[in-house]
């Protein structure tokens, strides 16, 4: 019996030999090792032999098992290298000062435009914060001053996920969280500055002008002695350094729910130069950033003692400031992913 084990071992020695592949490797485990392999079919003589015998032969046919699972395990890492040392050697000689074949990439106009503005306001000491597209119901509205059953809700039609949260329809949602986090500024320090951009999702009828996912920008100020008179500044220096040219404003009364007093800044449309088109709805003038005053009941709600601090905020529309930077005149364009048409924009 003893020499049965010999022959499979000459015969397993001969097979290995001859292997090529990982496939092939894996067809020799199985013909020796595996449930009708040739090993396992010899251990099944055990039960025809005396002790002594059983004895001896098993142990030699373990060892065979164990010699083989090895030198199996070997080739099949010895492979593996001789792989990777090819895929190294192929890659020495890839010649990496070759131009590539493939298009030049480029930013996206959104990103562009929200890059440049963050920019700009870091250079004022403004904080930079990410906004979280799912929301509460409460950060959405209440938080901001808009109670249950407000007639203001009508407006920002959303849309709400099953587990009661929904999806953010401006980035005011953030202005209870980051009050929180960073507070009211302690005697003599600067006043809070932030500024969190994020998408938006609304319930819209689609059109030039119109599109149920958008960006906004949102840029909050809170400190003593806050006026007008400084959101004014910060909305001019914002438009002077991002279209680097004079552009016609104008600022008229505006209802938000949470400020107070509220305003509607609105630019010159580039598109048509304020004589009327679609961009616009044929006004002349395209609704660009809502700001005001922040409202005591959001400040109270946000932890804030609004007998002490005031506050402005602004709500910048980052998809519109685009369209006009680079006159687009459809903001469809922006989420199609027609990169025919996005291409065109580098940094």
């Amino acid at each position: 019996m003893l020499e049965s084990i010999e022959k499979l071992r000459k015969a397993f020695d001969e097979a290995l030999a001859k292997v090529s592949d990982n496939d092939e490797l894996e067809k020799l485990r199985v013909a020796f090792l595996g449930k009708k392999g040739a090993v396992t079919d010899s251990m099944k003589e055990l039960k025809n032999m005396d002790n002594e015998a059983r004895k001896e032969f098993g142990k030699e046919i373990n060892v065979l098992k164990d010699n083989i699972d090895s030198a199996i395990r070997s080739f099949a890492d010895k492979m593996m290298n001789a792989q990777i040392e090819k895929q190294i050697e192929q890659a020495r000689k890839f010649d990496f000062t070759v131009p590539s074949s493939q298009p030049e990439g480029s930013l996206h106009p959104i990103t562009l435009v929200q890059r440049r503005i963050e920019e700009i306001f870091k250079s004022m000491g403004f904080i930079i914060e990410d906004g979280i597209e799912i929301q509460t119901e409460y950060n959405n509205f209440e938080a901001v001053n808009i109670p249950k059953n407000h007639p203001a809700r009508d407006m920002q039609d959303t849309y709400y996920l099953s587990n009661g949260q929904l999806l953010k329809t401006h980035t005011s949602a953030a202005q209870n969280y980051i009050m929180r986090k960073y507070g009211a500024p302690k005697k003599g320090e600067p006043p809070l500055k932030v500024l969190f951009p994020g998408r938006c999702f609304r319930n819209e009828n689609i059109d030039a002008c119109h599109e149920n996912t958008f960006w906004q920008m949102e840029g909050m100020m809170i400190g003593e002695d806050i006026s007008i008179s400084n959101l004014i500044y910060f909305m001019k220096v914002l438009l002077s350094e991002v279209f680097e040219r004079d552009v016609k404003v104008r600022l008229r009364p505006g209802f938000f729910p949470f400020v107070e007093p509220g305003f509607e800044l609105d630019i010159n449309c580039l598109i048509c130069g304020g004589e009327g088109c679609p961009t616009c709805k044929n006004s002349g003038w395209l609704e660009l950033l809502p700001c005001g005053m922040i409202h005591p009941n959001v400040l109270k709600m946000g932890g804030i003692d609004h007998d002490k601090y005031t506050g402005f905020a602004f709500g910048l529309g980052l998809t519109r400031l685009a369209m006009m930077k680079y006159e687009i005149t459809d903001i469809r364009v922006l989420n199609s992913g027609n990169l025919k048409a996005l291409k065109q924009f580098v940094s």
